[in-house]
């Protein structure tokens, strides 16, 4: 490892003085913010046309790469999983012999920050949306308990162990490696300096790089806001008659940015980490009432039964290429959305898990992380489907037209003190959403310094803009959002040819790290 001062030395070399004020990466915050800031506004002038352009480049996008990105999320978990059971899974990372926070509060944070944007919602409507329109690769007739199956089983392959893998997995190895041991800044390029050296880290090269990958974690992020605001009103409006307008939604968000925004001021050891505990405490007592007094039985029997399946047809299913035009909408914008967040959530996992072993990284991340989300799954979807098939109908008609917070709300009312459960979930899913929010604005906010400890003004900047860009998106109806989650697949392509070197580099890191660490 190299000493205190050779770090600072090869970090004044990596980020020369010049192309920063402040601390800050001028053109890197003038590129990204600048973009954004576009979109917006051709949102507000013209959304049909903007949802024309994002809808085309998103069928392109598809077209060219989904079959890229499935190799991609594939690669990265196997790779990833053969780094932890070797002897290069006992290095440690990150410069530390003794992690910085608890095992507990450790994989708290990894649990609400990671998948956790679209966990609660998803959870809900995805089985569902599964059960009465099965997916290609598991066609055949519904309303059966096989097709309850089929349906959760297909949920696991879309938030389980790919979409955790290419999270932070191989590239967390490489960034921990080359910030806290070499000394480079905390930066998407980093990842690309094992194959571009410093011409990735100095000049136009870099700064697009930290660019695109900035404005893919934003519109990331922005869209799971605007949806929060959107579906807590209408919950709200079920739950207590509170008008479902523009005014309510504007007071929700506002709520939002603010607890996100303190956390992220106050920190990942402070703030994060406390609300990422309340939000685990808080879903496990909502999973054990449901276990307790929902359909217990066939959550457990469903749970194994598909998790069974999911494990079964796990490459095939991975690997499915045979129906692109459900592809698209399903697998593929889910591997776009997830790994658009890939660079920053790295960033976020190295910075969490100084002095963690490899072995510990990628089996929580990888292994742990997607066991606990498909239960969670199985609890809230798998419940929706044992009440919709005792009575058809009671879930799936609320769906209708693919109405997300109608299906949680719909599962929650069966459940006894329904109007009591749905209101909690309500507060779990602000609770989820503030603490995606609150590591992404810490994570961008790490882009633009280079340092894993930006300064708050600059945390609370990205905190509010994330929020008023919501705020004018769902001003124009859900149009807006839904045209950012789309041009989210289109960010995803600059964002994924950034993760690719991973696959190569990360391995090699680990097996020289390994020689040094005497193992």
């Amino acid at each position: 490892m190299n000493t205190s001062k050779a770090i600072v030395q090869e970090r004044e070399v990596s980020m020369p003085k010049t192309k920063l004020l402040e601390g800050v990466d001028i053109p890197v915050f003038l590129i990204s913010g600048g973009a954004l800031v576009l979109f917006c506004i051709l949102a507000l002038y013209d959304i049909k046309m903007v949802s024309s352009w994002v809808n085309s480049t998103f069928a392109a996008s598809t077209k060219m790469f989904g079959a890229y990105w499935q190799v991609l999320l594939l690669l990265t978990f196997i790779i990833g999983i053969f780094l932890a059971v070797g002897r290069t899974g006992s290095v440690v990372l990150g410069g530390l012999k003794v992690p910085e926070m608890s095992t507990f509060k450790w994989i708290s944070i990894i649990m609400c920050t990671l998948l956790a944007g679209g966990g609660v919602f998803w959870a809900a409507a995805e089985p569902m949306a599964h059960f009465t329109s099965p997916s290609p690769y598991f066609s055949g007739e519904t309303g059966t308990t096989e097709a309850a199956y089929n349906a959760l089983a297909q949920s696991f392959m879309h938030w389980g162990f790919l979409a955790w893998a290419i999270l932070g997995s191989l590239t967390g190895i490489v960034l921990m490696h080359l910030h806290y041991d070499k000394g480079l800044p905390l930066k998407p390029r980093t990842l690309l300096y094992p194959v571009f050296g410093d011409k990735v880290m100095k000049g136009p090269f870099g700064a697009i790089v930290d660019s695109c990958c900035v404005i893919a974690v934003v519109a990331g992020t922005v869209g799971p806001i605007g949806f929060l605001g959107l579906q807590v009103s209408f919950g709200l409006e079920k739950l207590f008659g509170i008008p479902n307008t523009y005014s309510t939604q504007l007071a929700i968000l506002f709520g939002l940015i603010c607890i996100y925004t303190l956390s992220a001021v106050s920190g990942v050891t402070k703030g994060i980490q406390l609300l990422s505990s309340i939000n685990i405490i808080l879903a496990i007592c909502l999973m054990v009432f449901i276990l307790l007094f929902g359909p217990t039985a066939f959550i457990f029997d469903s749970y194994i039964h598909s998790f069974g399946l999911y494990i079964q047809n796990f490459i095939p299913m991975a690997t499915y290429r045979a129906n692109t035009a459900w592809l698209d909408w399903w697998t593929v914008f889910f591997w776009g959305w997830f790994l658009g967040y890939g660079p920053l959530m790295a960033m976020f996992v190295a910075r969490i898990s100084r002095g963690r072993t490899i072995r510990q990284m990628i089996l929580t991340i990888s292994v742990v992380a997607p066991i606990i989300t498909c239960f969670w799954f199985t609890i809230v979807g798998g419940s929706g489907i044992a009440f919709e098939l005792a009575t058809p109908g009671v879930i799936s008609e609320p769906f209708t037209g693919f109405n997300l917070p109608a299906a949680l709300l719909a599962i929650t009312e069966q459940l006894p003190l329904g109007w009591i459960i749905s209101f909690l979930f309500l507060i779990l899913t602000t609770i989820f959403v503030a603490t995606t929010g609150d590591s992404m604005t810490y994570s961008i906010s790490m882009v633009m310094t280079g340092t894993d400890s930006p300064q708050s003004s600059l945390r609370v900047f990205w905190g509010i803009i994330m929020g008023v860009m919501a705020a004018l998106l769902i001003s124009i109806g859900s149009g807006g959002i839904s045209a950012l989650q789309s041009f989210i697949v289109v960010t995803a392509v600059p964002v994924s040819l950034v993760l690719l070197p991973s696959l190569w580099n990360a391995p090699q890191i680990a097996r020289k790290m390994a020689d040094e660490q005497g193992l």
